[in-house]
């Protein structure tokens, strides 16, 4: 028996996008003092939309005292998001720090220091 395709193609990608525009504006409501400034990269929903992988990166604080306020908050965050996306089932979330940004300044240092000691080579 074939796999019951989905009526509406990347929807679990619409989900997400929609999951991450409503949480950067619930995020900013919350009162608590660890939460400092958070940028929300990226959202991963599974296929059940049980779950959500929620990255995040922050700008000024602590990243573990972030996630962990934010972890801590997910039940709040969840209701919020219950209250505006109209789907059946709202995902638990799970929030991890993204290094990305972190690798990426890594990266520009490494590729800068190479041209300045190819450039005194030649």
């Amino acid at each position: 028996m074939a796999a019951k395709k989905s009526t509406t193609p990347n929807r679990g990608f619409k989900v997400a996008d929609q999951i991450q525009r409503d949480l950067s504006e619930l995020i900013r409501e919350l009162k608590d003092p660890r939460i400092g400034m958070v940028t929300l990269q990226g959202v991963e929903v599974t296929p059940d939309y049980a779950h959500a992988k929620v990255f995040f990166s922050v700008l000024v604080g602590d990243a573990e005292a972030t996630g962990e306020a934010l972890n801590q908050s997910a039940g709040f965050l969840r209701n919020g998001l219950f209250k505006r996306l109209h789907i059946h089932t709202v995902p638990t979330l799970h929030f991890h720090f993204d290094r990305t940004t972190e690798r990426a300044a890594d990266m520009n240092a490494l590729i800068a220091k190479a041209v300045s000691s190819r450039a005194k080579e030649d």
